[in-house]
């Protein structure tokens, strides 16, 4: 059975003074990819889709051209909005992060709530799995989106489930198409490619 395959943007340039939507990938990262995208090649896979922030686009783009397809947008799945704050650097970012994910019900420091954010996720998966294309289905995204997605697929609360465990981020699941469902947890890039379907 085809799959979605949901993919974090591994590296990217970090610029405190380019909005965030904006950061492009690093060489690292497009290393990363590249090297997932030729994994990729003989698997299949019929869709790549990506958010509209230019890191997951950048992924994608990676991805579709050397497997020969489009990338659609979906702004549905970039991550929780922090427009309230902009660029918040380490460590302090990482205390806020805990906080969104600990306090999901709440909206701090003006951030999209966890459990808005989670809603929005797993509506635009959804919509995604239900692309009518034959083949396995990669989506390039973030991994708070990736966390919040898991947390619904592990039916746990939102803080609770698997999370990607490469810090720069660069990992992926399988996830059943129709129902949701999660076949393979977080493995990086370089862990190989998913079976074939």
């Amino acid at each position: 059975m085809p799959s979605l395959i949901f993919v974090t943007h591994p590296e990217v340039v970090i610029d405190p003074q380019v909005p965030v939507p904006e950061w492009p990938l690093s060489p690292v990262g497009r290393a990363r990819m590249e090297a997932f995208a030729e994994a990729l090649a003989g698997r299949g896979v019929s869709a790549v889709y990506a958010s509209a922030e230019r890191k997951a686009r950048d992924g994608a783009e990676i991805v579709a051209g050397r497997l020969g397809l489009p990338v659609a947008v979906d702004p549905d799945l970039g991550e929780n909005d922090r427009s309230a704050t902009g660029y918040i650097a380490p460590p302090e970012f990482w205390e806020v992060v805990a906080e969104f994910f600990g306090r999901p019900e709440e909206s701090i420091r003006g951030w999209e709530r966890a459990v808005d954010a989670q809603a929005r996720i797993v509506r635009a998966v959804r919509r995604v799995a239900a692309d009518e294309t034959s083949g396995d289905i990669v989506v390039v995204s973030h991994g708070g989106v990736g966390s919040l997605l898991t947390d619904h697929l592990q039916n746990v609360p939102i803080g609770k489930g698997s999370r990607p465990s490469h810090p720069g981020g660069g990992c992926y699941l399988v996830i059943e198409r129709n129902p949701l469902a999660l076949l393979r947890d977080w493995r990086t890039v370089e862990d190989g490619p998913p079976g074939p379907s």
